[in-house]
């Protein structure tokens, strides 16, 4: 059996749909449902899951370069999230995330191992991936994809 790394958020309801979300240490953070259900006055919870995959996965190939001591530069993402009715119910059916580097791809000479193995280091992606797609894109920093997922 895997041992488990429990985490803790609280979240408590201010007014509305309008939620702060509590994580200890780092902070809080306020979040909301847009318009008409609430005042779009935060991100609401698909966003987040969104941002959470798109940061996890930058923060994975982050780490796969540094690893090797290379440097991917001033690192960034983008990602779009689609929803979808499933069985009459608005769900997210898949999400595209860019990932863009800060520097060349041939600045990087162990670029091409890096990138087979940083969507594994990805916590928030792997999980996602079993319930949608999580398709990733990797472009350096003059625009050149250097790798589709």
């Amino acid at each position: 059996m895997n041992a488990q790394e429990p985490f803790s958020i609280s979240l408590k309801l201010l007014d509305g749909y309008r939620f702060e979300v509590d994580f200890g240490d780092a902070g809080t953070l306020l979040t909301d449902e847009p318009e008409p259900l609430g005042a779009n006055s935060g991100p609401n919870p698909a966003r987040l899951l969104a941002a959470a995959a798109a940061n996890c996965l930058a923060a994975s190939l982050t780490f796969a370069i540094r690893k090797f001591k290379e440097d991917p530069g001033q690192v960034s993402a983008t990602v779009e999230g689609y929803l979808a009715r499933q069985d009459g119910r608005w769900r997210v059916d898949h999400l595209d995330v860019n990932l863009q580097l800060g520097v060349d791809a041939g600045d990087i000479p162990h670029l091409e191992r890096a990138l087979s193995q940083f969507e594994n280091f990805c916590v928030v992606t792997q999980s996602v991936r079993q319930g949608f797609a999580v398709n990733v894109s990797v472009f350096d920093a003059n625009g050149v994809a250097v790798h589709t997922g």
